[in-house]
């Protein structure tokens, strides 16, 4: 079972999903579990089955004292680059879960997975936890929110640009992505700060 908390207090979980794709969003999640919440499947989102990821999703926005997400565009990503983007959206999805906050409920802590954060006006203090997301269940929790909305976000995309399998690869630069970029070109959710290289190695092949 993952921990709850680090110093007992009512502390937020921030993760992020989608750091890696040439294609798409960054999504954050941002969660206050309430102090009994217990599922034995919660784990980082990435180890998890599918089904599990939405069954939890599910449970997380029901039980959650609040929770939000945050998106970051390939456009802004483009121009702030995806660090500062993952940064940004994790800021969104605080703004979000903050709103939400019932009448006084505070939030002493951020717990931020990875090694480093920006807060930006954030007054909240903040502890990141490298590999958060396997060792405690807000941050765990975060990374489910934010994994789910970004693969139902990737799957709307695909809709409309099919040709790129973003139902099965999610943006990720996989080689069915690499070679539809290589024959259609970029999509306007494609991040060219991504695929600039990319492109030009085809064209050296070519």
């Amino acid at each position: 079972m993952l921990a709850l908390s680090l110093y007992g207090g009512s502390e937020v979980g921030l993760d992020e999903a989608g750091r890696g794709p040439l294609a798409g969003s960054v999504f954050a999640g941002a969660v206050l579990l309430p102090a009994g919440f217990g599922d034995e499947r919660l784990d980082d989102s990435k180890k998890m089955k599918e089904v599990d990821r939405y069954a939890l999703r599910e449970v997380i926005e029901r039980e959650a004292v609040a929770w939000g997400v945050g998106e970051v565009s390939a456009a802004e990503i483009d121009e702030i680059n995806i660090l500062n983007a993952s940064f940004r959206a994790m800021r969104r999805a605080f703004a979000q879960l903050q709103e939400r906050l019932p009448e006084g409920i505070g939030v002493e802590r951020l717990l931020v997975d990875g090694n480093r954060f920006r807060p930006g006006r954030l007054l909240v203090p903040y502890e990141c936890v490298v590999k958060g997301d396997a060792k405690l269940a807000p941050i765990a929790a975060a990374s489910v929110l934010a994994k789910t909305y970004r693969d139902d976000y990737m799957l709307r995309l695909h809709e409309e640009y099919p040709m790129y399998g973003w139902d099965r690869n999610k943006g990720y630069p996989t080689p069915e992505h690499r070679e539809a970029v290589a024959r259609y070109g970029l999509s306007p959710y494609h991040r060219r700060t991504f695929c600039g290289r990319l492109l030009d190695l085809f064209s050296e092949e070519g």
